[in-house]
């Protein structure tokens, strides 16, 4: 049974494995940026585990604007209750957990906290290979993104919330 929740302090070390496996040097999140990600965003942090091992997990601050920008990666605030755009600046699943439908769990639970707290929607940016995967779950592909983070061309994502134009 893979059970949801927030992400603790105890958690880094398997964290860090999973980011580090699902993305480059260039690209993965340093130690220092989960860190502050565990302190300050906790809510919109979700890890999937089974049998206490972390199989993968979601997370990114609440921002005022539909699209990410490269200042995200290096600083981020606590997120307001209410409104805003869910972001996502992780989605990992570890290597051997994959396609076992987790991320689609970990995207189900961000929507239903875009619900919950009454925000816009969820943005995120993604590679080219990886537009379609987001479009099954109903994002919506708005082009080239500005972010050169990791020196790669990445996508601006959005799903805006039911009811939401």
């Amino acid at each position: 049974m893979i059970s949801l929740r927030n992400v603790q302090t105890t958690d880094l070390e398997q964290l860090l494995l999973i980011e580090n496996e699902g993305f480059s040097i260039e690209e993965a999140a340093t130690k220092e940026a989960f860190v502050e990600r565990i302190q300050l965003i906790a809510d919109t942090f979700i890890v999937a585990e089974k049998e206490g091992e972390i199989l993968g997990y979601i997370n990114g601050p609440i921002i005022n604007q539909p699209y990410i920008t490269d200042n995200l990666f290096k600083e981020i605030k606590e997120n307001p209750k209410r409104g805003g755009y869910q972001s996502i600046l992780g989605l990992a699943v570890s290597k051997q957990a994959r396609n076992q439908g987790i991320a689609k769990i970990l995207i189900e639970k961000m929507e239903e906290l875009v619900e919950e707290n009454e925000r816009e929607g969820i943005t995120l940016t993604c590679k080219q290979e990886l537009v379609s995967f987001y479009e099954r779950f109903g994002f919506v592909n708005h082009g080239m993104s500005e972010s050169k983070h990791g020196g790669v061309n990445w996508y601006n994502m959005v799903k805006l919330r039911k009811g939401m134009k």
